[in-house]
């Protein structure tokens, strides 16, 4: 029908919109199987095949053989156009019984591929939990567990060695502050071997000093000598894991970020890291600058030293000079048996430090404020 435009008066004809093309599963022709067949194997997405094909399966299969069959690989269901398709046309009402012999097939295809997927389903899924419990059966080490494990696998070994060998009748000895090196064990390692230590000390004390008859009985077989020898290689090893201790305290980094101009200070300051003479670490520089007190130890002349400082602010560092140093508070000494007094500067309070300072026989003498390449940095104090 025609109809009249109000501004030209003419007749003008109504537009025909045409319907959109459906394409895909809305698409699909019911009219014969022939052009069901071939507009599945031609216009359908493969992952519609899947679609239809795992739809039908949730609704013709019990929970757990669908669970089965969907766990097979996804090729299974979008391998065969024929499939999907003979489920949409019987889904359609349509039944391929009643249509020609040879097409009769097609009324079961789908259920006889599903059913063979079954077995090898439970099998993919049988696998799947394993490998879930495998997965959950893994022991995961706590970081304390995994350095008791590393402490029993390196310097208990050695130590376990060393018994060996005294049992033996060698006259050997461990350095156990360069075994924690070696196996890169910090002062967090210390509880195990110095409880074996000290066990050890214990019943060679009293075997020697006939504290302990089952300890006299215990070591009859040994000389005194060894005895005395056995005992100084207890508290050597003792006195290295202190060492190991106060090394591990002086290169651990704070939690605190560092002052910026404190790292400026000490950018040019020249120290020794570390002394394998007299198994001493360096602390950090950077720990200098604010504290009020310095402890150092020179390893060529053997001089410790202690600094105060004068200034509430705390030291400075200029070059290799400590800044802002009471000199007339500040002491040195020169040691003649660095080993004796240097486990107690190094962990010791300023009051057992005091009292080991003045069982010294050596002359206290005035420092000067400068730290040279023989200078280990020993410790710090911010009162």
């Amino acid at each position: 029908m025609a109809r009249v435009n109000k501004i030209t008066g003419r007749a003008t004809k109504k537009k025909t919109v045409r319907a959109r093309a459906r394409t895909g599963l809305a698409g699909v022709p019911m009219e014969t199987w022939t052009a069901c067949q071939s507009y599945f194997h031609m216009e359908v997405d493969r992952k519609d095949f899947a679609k239809v094909t795992k739809d039908w399966v949730k609704k013709n299969y019990s929970k757990g053989d669908a669970k089965a069959i969907l766990a097979n690989p996804e090729w299974n269901f979008t391998a065969f156009s024929y499939i999907p398709a003979a489920i949409t046309w019987i889904d359609a009402g349509n039944s391929f019984l009643d249509m020609d012999q040879k097409l009769h097939g097609y009324q079961t295809c789908a259920k006889k591929k599903m059913d063979t997927l079954i077995e090898t389903g439970k099998q993919v899924l049988k696998e799947k939990a394993e490998a879930v419990q495998e997965k959950s059966n893994v022991i995961v080490l706590t970081p304390q567990q995994k350095l008791f494990r590393k402490t029993q696998a390196t310097i208990m070994t050695d130590l376990d060695e060393l018994e060996d060998q005294w049992i033996e009748g060698e006259n050997t000895t461990l350095d156990v502050y360069n075994r924690f090196r070696f196996h890169a064990l910090t002062g967090s390692s210390i509880e195990l071997p110095k409880k074996q230590i000290e066990g050890w000390l214990l019943d060679y004390s009293d075997a020697y000093h006939k504290r302990c008859e089952q300890a006299v009985e215990g070591y009859s077989h040994l000389e005194r000598k060894e005895l005395k020898r056995r005992i100084k290689a207890c508290e050597d090893m003792l006195l290295d894991l202190e060492k190991v201790k106060a090394s591990s305290k002086a290169t651990r980094k704070t939690r605190t970020p560092k002052v910026k101009t404190a790292e400026k200070q000490v950018v040019k300051l020249q120290y020794l890291k570390e002394s394998s003479e007299y198994k001493l670490t360096s602390i950090l520089p950077t720990s200098i600058p604010g504290s009020m007190r310095l402890f150092t130890f020179n390893v060529k002349n053997k001089e410790f030293t202690e600094l105060v400082c004068q200034s509430p602010n705390g030291f400075e560092v200029s070059g290799s000079t400590i800044k802002n140093v009471d000199i007339e508070s500040s002491r040195k000494v020169k040691l003649r048996k660095p080993d004796e007094f240097l486990p107690t500067a190094l962990s010791g309070s300023p009051k057992q430090l005091d009292t080991a300072w003045k069982k010294l026989t050596t002359k206290t003498g005035t420092p000067n404020a400068r730290i040279n390449k023989d200078t280990v940095l020993i410790k710090v104090s911010i009162k």
